[in-house]
Formats: C-alpha cells, structure tokens, sequence
C-alpha cells in the first residue's frame, strides 16, 4: 500500500513539476530513472506519463511538449530518429466498449525508427508503427502500419507511400522547450 502511494506521489511531481522544468538537464536527468532515454533523445516540456516504467526511447529520437505517454497496459517502444509532434498520445490501455463490465483491454506499442507522429495523433493499444511510416496529423492510428507508409483520418488508413531513403536526425537541443 505504502510503495503504490509513493509511487503515485512520484508521478505526480513528475507531470506536475518536472514536466515544465524549463532546463532540459534536469528534466532528462529526472526522466533517465525511469525510462530508457537513448543518446541525443530530446524530451520537451510538458510530457505526461501515466506509468514510470516500460518506457525505451531510442537515438535521436524528439517527443515534442504536451505528449503523453500511457504504459500501464504494455511497454512502449520508440525507435531511433523518430519525431513525435506535439500533443500526440500513445494508449497502451483501452476499455473494451463489447463487455458488459467496459474492462480494461492492453497491449504494448512499438515505433520503429524514422517514423513521423504528426500533431494530436492518437495511438491505440497494440500497433505497430513500422519503419518510416508517417502518421498525419489528428489521425487515429487502431490497426499497424506496415512499413514506409503514410496514413491519415480516423481510423487511419493508407494515404501514400513515402521514400525509404531517410538519414538519420541531427539532434535538436532547444534551449527553452
């Protein structure tokens, strides 16, 4: 009982305070106890965690300010060099809308390298966004993407084909973000 409040108070001061800390230092610092960041990742200002934990996010890779990232149903994998826009939310777990008691229904997400999450995407429970695939803008991503793909709307569906030749990202240091 004891481990779940200190826990809880945790995460509180995590969203509520180092969230906005405007030294990306400190905040990243803060972060690296809890989730796997990999070299030049870049976290914004304004990330909301549901969990600390089950949470990898790969080189080079930049979650832009008022993302949240919800791993209680499975882990969250990103990949390297991927750019996740503002406001995009990545679900790991849902409510069943078929049982009759709306239980909970999970399952991880898995990012691979060079994918784009445009601005208030949302991710559900269980995709796989494959290797350079783009996600436009306030699309609803419910099924996996296969690979070099571009999807939009909701639910998402295919909507183009992007080059599978991508170089990887120069690290993106904002000074105040």
């Amino acid at each position: 009982m004891q481990s779940s409040r200190v826990r809880a108070v945790v995460r509180w001061f995590t969203n509520r305070y180092v969230a906005y800390c405007p030294s990306r230092r400190v905040r990243h610092a803060w972060y690296r106890r809890f989730i796997a960041l990999g070299p030049a990742a870049n976290v914004m200002m304004g990330l909301h965690l549901r969990k600390l934990a089950d949470i990898a996010i790969g080189a080079r890779s930049n979650i832009n300010p008022d993302c949240l990232l919800d791993s209680r149903g499975g882990a969250i994998t990103i990949g390297a060099d991927v750019d996740i826009a503002p406001q995009v939310n990545i679900w790991t777990l849902e409510h069943d809308p078929a049982d009759a008691d709306f239980a909970t229904k999970g399952g991880p997400v898995v990012i691979e390298d060079f994918v784009w999450i445009g601005n208030r995407a949302i991710i559900l429970p269980g995709v796989t966004l494959g290797r350079g695939c783009v996600v436009a803008s306030g699309a609803v991503v419910t099924k996996s993407v296969p690979p070099w793909t571009i999807v939009g709307g909701v639910p998402a569906r295919p909507i183009g084909i992007r080059p599978e030749r991508q170089n990887p990202r120069k690290p993106y240091r904002p000074f105040f973000i």
